[in-house]
Formats: structure tokens, C-alpha cells, sequence
């Protein structure tokens, strides 16, 4: 692992004998240096010009914090990852879910019967994903819906609107704030969502066997004899 690291750095091709060897096969590295940090030692190949790897090093005082940092760090990246190889991306922070809201209110306006009340409780429910954001950065929940509500309802380019964390307002165009969330993921959350909803509606009855329980209360109730 260390050695493919070490390729990965200097653009170096791994060589099984020392003889004949050409410049084609050899890496390029600017610096190296050897660092004690904690109780490991690290080496660090710094200016590699042709450099395809790098490394992240976590500290912390204690091991749930690193553990919860790795984790932390491991979703970051792999959600960039996803979204350099998905084909196509939506706006996130909640922008896609009051768009989709919208449309549905919109067009649960068109129909009657029951099926209005249906659509516009699945439309409320996809507004808790915005909710939960505001509300984990501390925001009005309440005042930035109403913001969205009304940026999707009224301006054009409003339906790229969703939650912003670090500003006073508490929204911005997310497409253009590199906000992005991959389709396919997107499309995986809402329709996994939804047959959970399905199947713990579709739950009719809880079957339960009386006799089974009848005979572990007589086992309890049995002296142990040995």
C-alpha cells in the first residue's frame, strides 16, 4: 500500500531489479521529508509534478472524536466523488424538495377527491429536509420556508433556492453557490422514502400468537428444581 502510494506521488513505475534501469521509470519529487507527528512517523513527498494522491492526517484528543471526523470526512468525499462521475445534478439544500413541493401543490389543484389531500401530504412532507437544515444551523425553520416559498412561487430562477447555512438570510441560488446533489442519489432518496411510507401504511394488523406467550409466562413461573 505504502509503495503505490509512493507511485501515485511521484509518477514513479515500481521496478522488480535494480538493473537496466531507464528514465522512463523514474518519479519526480521536489522534497522529501520525514515528520514524527504523535507517535507516527510520516513521510511527505512535497513539489511532485506529476502527483495523483494526497493525504489527510486527523487529530484529536479523544477516539470518538477522530471516529466522527473520519466518518464526516469519508461522506464529504464521497459525495463529491458521486457527483464528478453522476451525468446530471440538482440543486441542493433543500431546493429540489420546495420545487417538487410546489409542482404538486400546483397540480393537486387540478384534481378532486381524496387524492388532492394525498398529494398535498406528500408535498408537505417533502419540506422537512429544508426544515431539518435550517433548523440544524440554528435558523427560523419557519421564516426561510416561507422565504423559499415564496423565491419558487414567484422568481423565475427561483426553483435553484434552498437553505444557506452561513448567511443572515438563510437562502441562496445553491446552483450557482456549488451546492449540487447527483440525480441518481436524489432519485434513489425520494423513492426509497416512499415505499417505506407505503409498506408502514400498508401494515393492516400486528398478528400475535397468545398461546406462545401464555407457555414462556408458565416457564417463567416454574421453580428451577436443580
Amino acid at each position: 500500500m505504502d509503495m503505490e502510494r509512493m507511485i501515485m506521488a511521484t509518477g514513479a513505475i515500481c521496478q522488480s531489479t535494480v538493473n537496466g534501469l531507464t528514465s522512463n521509470v523514474l518519479g519526480t519529487c521536489g522534497e522529501f521529508e520525514e515528520v514524527q507527528i504523535g507517535a507516527e512517523r510520516f513521510n511527505f513527498f512535497k513539489n511532485c509534478p506529476s502527483t495523483k494522491t494526497t493525504t489527510i492526517i486527523l487529530r484529536g484528543g479523544a477516539e470518538q472524536f477522530i471516529q466522527e471526523a473520519e466518518r464526516s470526512l469519508n461522506d464529504a468525499i464521497m459525495i463529491v466523488r458521486r457527483a464528478l462521475k453522476a451525468e446530471f445534478i440538482v440543486p441542493g439544500g433543500g431546493a429540489i424538495e420546495i420545487e417538487i413541493s410546489k409542482l404538486l401543490r400546483d397540480y393537486s389543484k387540478t384534481i378532486g377527491g381524496k387524492m388532492q389531500v394525498i398529494i398535498n401530504a406528500f408535498a408537505k412532507a417533502l419540506e422537512v429536509i429544508p426544515r431539518t437544515l435550517a433548523d440544524n444551523a440554528g435558523l427560523d425553520s419557519n421564516e426561510v420556508l416561507n422565504k423559499l416559498r415564496k423565491k419558487h412561487a414567484v422568481d423565475e430562477d427561483g426553483k435553484h433556492f434552498g437553505v444557506d447555512v452561513d448567511s443572515v438570510s438563510g437562502i441562496q441560488n445553491t446552483y450557482e453557490g456549488f451546492v449540487w446533489e447527483p440525480l441518481n442519489i436524489k432519485k434513489n432518496i425520494l423513492t426509497s422514502a416512499t415505499e417505506a411510507a407505503c409498506s408502514v401504511l400498508g401494515i393492516d394488523e400486528t398478528v400475535r400468537n397468545p398461546s406462545n406467550e401464555e407457555q414462556k409466562k408458565m416457564k417463567k413461573r416454574r421453580p428451577n428444581m436443580g
